[in-house]
């Protein structure tokens, strides 16, 4: 099947017209990656819209993206875009998903502080990954085993990790699975030998160390650029072109207030 690109004209573009819908109460579910962008601005935007009420939480892009189309959530939080497959079942239930761009974002490999490694290449963190490296020694750390974290395949970002680093390899059957972006942080944080990754609105220089990739450090300019080997957008999904609250919610994450707090939550702004 091709790429269902013309479902997706509206990806980076904010939105334009409003129109009537939905009040009330809106149900935001998925990407853990997300999470804290979409929770920080439902409560700015419930604070300047009393009548509105919106819950959020978060078990994965995929499992939010399942949500959208069996109808029980309003707005899907993706931290990739949708795949072929999930979108030809969403017309094929009538549900016509519309992506929009939030935020830009970078997966970080991260380290406990205490290790001496500071830089790793793709080439070594797919062996690693995969099981072929198996010992920091290996790649300029101590002779210690590695302990390889890992996400659960409904994350969007275990899903980008395994397009850009894996390439489609299948990670070591000996790797700790988690199943957040917060659980990531402290699962690595706690285990001097372990390696993982995160989005860099997650990753800290305080209870991890975050390590470049091929000698390029994750931060805005290379994350925008694409300079970062594993950077990527975060986006939201909708039923439909949206309207009422639906509307009035996206267009608030995409405008400049609401890229104020992508900055604060530590992601990069679209613009």
């Amino acid at each position: 099947m091709k790429k269902l690109s013309i479902l997706f004209v509206a990806l980076f573009v904010g939105v334009l017209a409003a129109g009537a819908a939905f009040a009330g109460n809106l149900v935001v579910n998925g990407s853990t990656t997300v999470l804290p962008i979409s929770q920080s601005a439902a409560e700015a935007f419930m604070a300047e819209n009393k009548d509105v009420k919106i819950s959020v939480s978060g078990g994965g892009s995929g499992n939010g993206i399942k949500a959208l189309i069996d109808g029980t959530c309003d707005i899907a939080n993706s931290s990739r875009f949708m795949k072929d497959a999930e979108a030809k079942l969403a017309i094929e239930k009538g549900v016509y998903p519309v992506p929009f761009a939030v935020a830009i974002d970078a997966i970080v490999p991260i380290v406990n502080p205490s290790n001496p490694v500071k830089n790793l290449t793709t080439q070594q963190l797919q062996e690693i990954y995969t099981g072929k490296i198996t010992s920091w020694k290996q790649v300029g750390g101590e002779d210690k085993p590695i302990v390889v974290v890992g996400r659960d395949t409904s994350s969007g970002t275990y899903e980008v990790w395994e397009e850009k680093i894996l390439k489609k390899e299948k990670v070591t059957p000996k790797a700790q699975v988690v199943a957040s972006s917060g659980a990531m942080l402290q699962t690595v944080s706690r285990n001097k030998y372990a390696i993982g990754y995160d989005g860099l609105g997650y990753a800290d220089d305080k209870s991890v160390k975050m390590l470049t990739v091929n000698g390029v450090k994750a931060d805005a300019k290379t994350a925008r650029s694409g300079k970062y080997p594993v950077s990527r957008y975060l986006f939201v999904f909708t039923k439909g072109w949206p309207t009422g609250d639906v509307l009035d919610f996206v267009n608030f994450m995409q405008s400049d207030e609401g890229q104020k707090i992508v900055v604060k939550q530590g992601f990069v702004p679209l613009r």
